[in-house]
C-alpha cells in the first residue's frame, strides 16, 4: 500500500468525493481512518467510559477503503499517483507522477 499514517489524501470516489484529511490510520484490511471524513455516530450507555460518564452520542471517523483515495501533491493540488524514486543516499521515496515532488 502506499498510503500510510500522517499521508494527506484525496477521496476520488463515495460519499465524501473530492474532500482532502490526514490520515489517522491505516489497517492491515487495506482501510484507512482519514480525519474528519466519514463521521459515523456511535450510541454509548452511561457510565462506559471515562470520556462520557452521562453516555450519548459520539462521532467519529470512520473507515475508507485504500482504493478510494490518492495521494495528494500540494505542487499538483491535486490526488495523484505515487512512484518511487531512489536518491543518491540510497533512500528509497515517494514522488508525484505527475510533477516529480516528492510527496
Amino acid at each position: 500500500m502506499s498510503i500510510k499514517k500522517d499521508d494527506v489524501v484525496k477521496v476520488i470516489t463515495g460519499r465524501e468525493k473530492g474532500k482532502n484529511g490526514k490520515v489517522l490510520e491505516v489497517s492491515a484490511a487495506g482501510r484507512a481512518t482519514v480525519e474528519g471524513l466519514n463521521m459515523i455516530k456511535r450510541h454509548t450507555k452511561r457510565g462506559r467510559s471515562k470520556q462520557t460518564p452521562m453516555g450519548g452520542i459520539i462521532e467519529k471517523p470512520g473507515t475508507i477503503h485504500v482504493s478510494n483515495l490518492a495521494l495528494y501533491c500540494k505542487k499538483c493540488e491535486k490526488g495523484v499517483r505515487a512512484g518511487h524514486k531512489v536518491d543518491a543516499e540510497g533512500k528509497k521515496a515517494r514522488v508525484c507522477k505527475k510533477c516529480g515532488e516528492a510527496i
